[in-house]
């Protein structure tokens, strides 16, 4: 068994390789090839803590594995990450683990590239204005895997926290671009794709401030009682998602779902756009929303990634005896 820490994943795995991972374990969930299983989700009662279980089964890649872990919201002052977690990956014929991969590095690029690759299929080719929703560890790599995809010349973002804006200031300056702080209302008035990355209880952005064409990737809401949008958004758009059981359970369709404004049967699971099963975007009016609750077999296809990577590289610890 190889034991892959931190800095490994960071060396093996970037925002490239991890966009490729996860477009085709979409494509291959729309296929059949592939499932999630059922999502274990808990309050822990100590630390202010949520920790879960996802898991999953690639059967053709023979992806088998699960990722432990969950939000630590008091890390940031201990100086570590608020979001903590461990894949771990089995040998899907034998049942023996393969290895344990350290994933807090892998979360964050994995998220960033489902969102990068909703821009990829749903957003207009003309978009020019990128907003973001969110200034926390997430937010850099949403934003270097969002302009790998379109040709953006600014960037306006907006925080609970004001304070922390200046990390998307230095983000945006890394990569070349102009930034705006901007209030909720503005950032709607302004961009033409707009990605939320929050840990909300309530919706940030209103139905009435989306314009017509506007594609917004909703990645924050993974668990039942999170909120970034109102519901009506959902209701006017058309939604797209990781998996769809998720998407009504813990992600942000939940609400819009549950006061009976958004169909299960309306939601469509993207890969179903890579594969070339629906249309992605149908016209240049549309608002198109992708609700990204993440999934193992994002999780298993990056960590499958990583430890092909540190076998040709020789990186990895052996827990073998």
């Amino acid at each position: 068994m190889l034991y892959l820490s931190e800095q490994d994943a960071r060396a093996l795995v970037g925002h490239e390789n991890a966009f490729g991972a996860v477009r085709e374990v979409f494509a291959s969930i729309a296929r059949g090839e592939a499932r999630n299983f059922p999502v274990v989700r808990e309050d822990l009662g100590h630390a202010g803590a949520v920790y879960g279980i996802k898991s999953g089964f690639d059967r053709l890649g023979k992806i088998l594995g699960l990722k432990s872990g969950g939000y630590w919201p008091g890390n940031e002052e201990r100086g570590l990450t608020n979001h903590q977690s461990t894949i771990t990956l089995f040998d899907a014929d034998t049942g023996q683990p393969l290895a344990a991969v350290a994933a807090n590095w892998l979360t964050a690029v994995r998220t960033a590239a489902a969102s990068a690759l909703s821009i990829d299929l749903l957003a207009r080719q003309d978009t020019e204005v990128l907003g973001i929703v969110g200034a926390g560890f997430q937010s850099r790599f949403q934003l270097e895997a969002a302009v790998r995809r379109r040709k953006f010349r600014e960037i306006v973002g907006w925080n609970f926290h004001a304070d922390m804006l200046p990390n998307l200031e230095r983000t945006a300056a890394d990569l070349g671009l102009p930034f705006r702080a901007v209030t909720p209302q503005e950032l709607c008035a302004s961009a033409d794709v707009i990605i939320t990355i929050t840990s909300a209880a309530s919706a940030h952005l209103e139905a009435g401030w989306i314009r017509p064409g506007t594609h917004i990737a909703c990645m924050g809401t993974d668990t039942r009682g999170k909120q970034e949008l109102d519901p009506e958004i959902l209701a006017l758009g058309s939604v797209f998602t990781d998996e769809v059981e998720q998407s009504i359970s813990i992600g942000e369709a939940q609400h819009a779902f549950a006061a009976g404004r958004l169909r299960r049967d309306a939601i469509c699971q993207i890969g179903r756009v890579i594969v070339g099963e629906r249309l992605g975007r149908a016209s240049d009016d549309e608002v198109t929303v992708f609700d990204g609750t993440g999934v193992a077999l994002q999780d298993l296809a990056v960590a499958k990634i990583a430890l092909e990577a540190a076998a040709a590289q020789e990186l990895g610890k052996s827990l073998t005896a």
